[in-house]
């Protein structure tokens, strides 16, 4: 049955209702809410993670690592060592190298120097006790290389090593204490092996470089490792406009790597890179031993891309990404369907 209800009945039920609603509306508006505060947001995680417990380190330094989740058995490890003034976290920011562990498979491990070491953040690249074999500063790092491969089940034939101004004079010691250890390595407006014995000593040959005769500087990679044989491959870059650490240094680590290798009566062969020229030299079975650039335009600082690196201090923008252009002359992304993780 339907009610017959007269439409002024009606109407005036809407317009209560309206009312109603207006009023109750104003009474919310007026009444101040309790604010709901956000939920806090979890603090993004630390791409480099470290590891405190490797060894007695005896160079005192700390250990960071970037192990790329389902990073398959046998990956290759790349060492990278910062420059002076720069952290660990620094170098990665401004070189991409986890990018590209990341994007291809690989490891990566990142030595950071303490304060209480060296005031500046340098490696002590210039002092003998931290470069000898199993002392200092690379023995410390050998031990983080043996607990990266057994913690992860990391290749012990595929271990690189590169590094930056006193972090490249690091790399250069580092490829003559253990020749047994690094397939190759990359040093970057770095300085000969051997070439200084202390601080004074060592800012003198930054700006001015140091004369020997080729034999005198292979014998300082030799002493390093009396039982080496199998020297690993060597690249050695330098900025033309690098005012820090003089072209002497590298043009000497370029004739301390021929004569380690034989190589100094080898023919050079001219490559490009970038816009600007380099050499190559090849063993008898026509393997590269020994790389050589100076590259237009750059300072003290690591060649980087845009869109692949980050400008900051020491990380100069050009037109070659040295990281990537590594990861292809290591072969790093010759397996990279094999390799490659999420």
């Amino acid at each position: 049955m339907r009610l017959n209800v007269p439409k002024s009945v009606a109407a005036m039920v809407r317009r209560q209702k309206k009312l109603q609603k207006a009023f109750v509306d104003l009474v919310e508006s007026a009444t101040p809410r309790e604010k709901v505060a956000p939920k806090p947001r979890k603090p993004a995680q630390p791409r480099l993670v470290e590891n405190t417990s490797f060894g007695s380190n005896p160079g005192h330094l700390r250990m960071m690592t970037y192990v790329p989740t389902g990073l398959p058995p046998s990956a290759p490890l790349v060492v990278v060592l910062h420059g002076c003034g720069q952290t660990a976290k620094d170098f990665d920011d401004g070189s991409g190298w986890s990018r590209l562990a990341r994007q291809h498979g690989f490891a990566l491990l990142y030595p950071e120097q303490r304060s209480s070491n060296n005031p500046n953040g340098c490696f002590n690249w210039f002092r003998p006790s931290a470069v000898a074999r199993d002392r200092g500063e690379t023995g410390s790092i050998r031990q983080m290389i043996d607990t990266m491969v057994e913690a992860h089940g990391l290749s012990t034939d595929n271990i690189f090593i590169m590094g930056l101004s006193a972090g490249g004079a690091l790399a250069a010691a580092a490829l003559a204490a253990y020749p047994d250890i690094f397939k190759a390595g990359a040093v970057v407006a770095g300085l000969p092996v051997g070439g200084a014995r202390d601080a004074m000593n060592a800012l003198n040959i930054m700006h001015n470089g140091v004369a020997k005769a080729p034999d005198e500087w292979a014998q300082l990679v030799y002493q390093a490792a009396p039982e080496g044989q199998d020297w690993p491959r060597i690249s050695i870059w330098q900025g033309r406009d690098d005012n820090v650490v003089h072209q002497k240094n590298a043009d000497a680590l370029v004739i301390q790597w021929l004569a380690v290798h034989g190589l100094l009566d080898g023919k050079a062969k001219p490559v490009a890179y970038g816009r600007s020229d380099g050499y190559v030299w090849h063993d008898a079975d026509g393997a590269i031993k020994v790389e050589y650039a100076v590259m237009d335009g750059l300072g003290h600082g690591l060649p980087i891309k845009a869109g692949e690196g980050q400008a900051m201090p020491y990380m100069l923008p050009g037109d070659l990404h040295l990281p990537s252009l590594l990861v292809e002359s290591w072969g790093l992304d010759v397996a990279e369907g094999k390799r490659k993780v999420a």
